[in-house]
């Protein structure tokens, strides 16, 4: 099995759009093998939800980079990061090469020395695979039919929000995708040795069971 770093640190890369249970899938592995885990979208949310809560314009340029240069987890302890404005927010903030070079050494430290010395990381995200880790030792493109992603993403958000259409977070995650795959920086894209996993029709134990089969022949080989 391939390295990623000096300690020979294991990353695993999830990849894919919104609402296509990545992060869910992401946390069982991590779980499952005994991993660090981290969802970068946190990041980039926790960025713009600065920005938001400081009255500042997500798409100004240079003030998002800086915010995303002195980000720490600590500054968003127990803030709401996953409200439909701040999910905007992010996907503008993550266009921001400024931003994303700010934020991508913050993913590399935490995959090369995980928290609490464990042997790697799972990292889900849009461009893991292609940009921060393009040798993660096992890549995965999780992604679903826009319709399954935005009603399992409905189900998720009308808890809080019961007057909130369907068709109202349908159109977010058409415009969230294509910002994130038409950016000029990192676009969210498939690499080419990414195992694609289409979560559509699949449970999320259907689905871990699928990744578990790729993960343990990676390690077998």
């Amino acid at each position: 099995m391939s390295a990623t770093s000096e300690k020979n640190s294991i990353v695993i890369a999830l990849d894919g759009p919104a609402a296509s249970g990545k992060g869910t899938l992401s946390r069982l592995i991590s779980n499952h093998y005994g991993l660090a885990y981290l969802d970068t979208g946190t990041l980039y949310r926790g960025v713009a939800w600065l920005l938001l809560s400081k009255g500042i314009d997500p798409a100004d340029m240079a003030k998002a980079a800086g915010v995303a240069r002195d980000f720490s987890v600590e500054q968003i302890t127990n803030a709401n990061i996953r409200t439909p404005e701040v999910g905007a927010a992010a996907s503008v903030v993550a266009a921001n090469p400024g931003v994303r070079a700010g934020l991508l050494e913050f993913q590399r430290r935490f995959a090369k020395t995980p928290p609490g010395g464990v042997k790697g990381a799972v990292l889900d995200g849009r461009d893991i695979g292609t940009v921060v880790f393009p040798d993660a030792a096992v890549k995965f493109y999780v992604t679903a039919s826009p319709s399954s992603r935005a009603h399992r993403r409905w189900l998720e958000l009308v808890k809080d929000h019961p007057d909130l259409e369907e068709a109202t977070v349908y159109n977010d995650l058409m415009e969230r995708d294509a910002r994130d795959g038409g950016r000029a920086d990192a676009p969210m894209a498939r690499a080419e040795d990414a195992e694609l996993l289409d979560t559509t029709h699949l449970s999320i134990d259907a689905a871990f069971a699928a990744a578990r089969r790729v993960i343990d022949g990676v390690f077998r080989r």
